[in-house]
């Protein structure tokens, strides 16, 4: 049972290693849940160290891989973000650096051209 518990658990990080490189984020979901299931029974099995090294390295990169498409994501909200301001408002500087806001129009109707 362990040894295929352990290979489930391999087969399963691969699986989630290629979803977060495709950025297949529902998958990833599904496969957390499967990952605690088979974690928990690897717990009760009490394997040693040696045994779960390499099961251990997996989990590190596709850690790694998670924090990195977090960190894309929050730069991409961010730059959302930016821009959604940039559209309410620019600021700019005068000769003298003082600064100016300009204030975008606030009509939200949309103009329809033949």
């Amino acid at each position: 049972m362990t040894s295929d518990t352990t290979r489930r658990l391999e087969e399963l990080l691969k699986a989630e290693r290629q979803a977060l490189l495709s950025g297949d984020f529902d998958q990833i979901a599904e496969i957390m849940e499967e990952k605690q299931k088979i974690a928990e029974d690897l717990d009760e099995a009490g394997l040693s160290s040696e045994e779960l090294s390499p099961i251990r390295d997996g989990m590190r990169r596709n850690q790694e891989l998670f924090d990195q498409a977090l960190a894309g994501l929050r730069n991409v909200t961010n730059r959302i973000s930016d821009l959604n301001r940039v559209r309410r408002s620019t600021d700019t500087y005068d000769a003298q650096g003082r600064r100016q806001t300009i204030d975008a129009p606030a009509d939200r109707r949309l103009e329809r051209r033949a």
